[in-house]
């Protein structure tokens, strides 16, 4: 499984994977036609399209290269109304196979109530679309913080070793905030310097995985006490922290 990624708009991140043993070719999230065509020409074909959810800045190149290529667009079952050309509906837990490939759809509302998560097990990666960052999670645009709260614990969850594909490059912000409220994290620190060397040079900070998350994603961490005494929550809950937490960044 060969990925690779594509910068659209300002900040958007398209994946390329490719899949040698069938020569199977597709795409997940074409936030633009030109960018991904650019990349898809080099192998002459585009057989599957994939959509996290139905966010213009993750669709807009859906029509345009199903016409070039003849995709097949997938996308879930309750965003078949709002995902420009789908095809085939994906349910939640539905192992999928494409070529010698298999992932699971994961259902995990919040930012949409139709966004879903791609689960290669076998190849340990996942694709989250807008809802787990490096360092942070989504907006919540058509759910609650609960329902974000639920949806990263099913992510967070994955093997350790799971690299992390997301919608955007928001690291660097992501990273401020983390830094603002888990100042004594020394993970953190650590992964700083990190992403700015990459930053420096012009490179993705993607992809993280979850066992690095788990260390540094405060959104991940909103059981810590050192976190709970900053919000001053020593005695909330962790939905309340979370939630909490979810706000400040809406703001930051």
């Amino acid at each position: 499984m060969k990925i690779e990624i594509i910068k659209c708009l300002n900040d958007n991140y398209s994946y390329l994977i490719f899949e040698e043993g069938t020569n199977t070719v597709l795409i997940i999230d074409p936030s633009e036609f030109k960018p991904c065509d650019k990349i898809i020409q080099k192998y002459k074909k585009l057989d599957y399209i994939l959509n996290t959810h139905h966010h213009a800045d993750h669709v807009d190149g859906n029509i345009e290269l199903k016409n070039k290529y003849n995709s097949k667009i997938m996308g879930f079952e309750d965003d078949k109304d709002r995902i420009p050309g789908i095809d085939i509906l994906l349910k939640n837990d539905q192992n999928q196979n494409i070529g010698n490939l298999v992932f699971k759809t994961i259902f995990i509302p919040g930012h949409t109530k139709g966004h879903v998560a791609f689960y290669f097990k076998s190849e340990k990666v996942v694709f989250t679309g807008d809802t787990l960052f490096s360092l942070g999670c989504g907006r919540v645009f058509e759910g609650t913080n609960l329902d974000m709260f639920n949806s990263l614990n099913k992510l967070k969850i994955l093997p350790s070793e799971t690299k992390i594909y997301c919608g955007h490059e928001y690291t660097k912000s992501n990273l401020n905030f983390c830094l603002k409220y888990d100042s004594n994290n020394s993970e953190l620190k650590k992964k700083s310097i990190e992403i700015n060397s990459k930053i420096k040079n012009g490179l993705p900070t993607i992809p993280t995985t979850i066992g690095e998350e788990l260390k540094t994603n405060i959104f991940f961490r909103y059981d810590e006490n050192d976190i709970k005494q900053m919000l001053n929550l020593k005695d909330a809950s962790h939905e309340e922290v979370f939630s909490k937490l979810r706000d400040l960044k809406d703001i930051f």
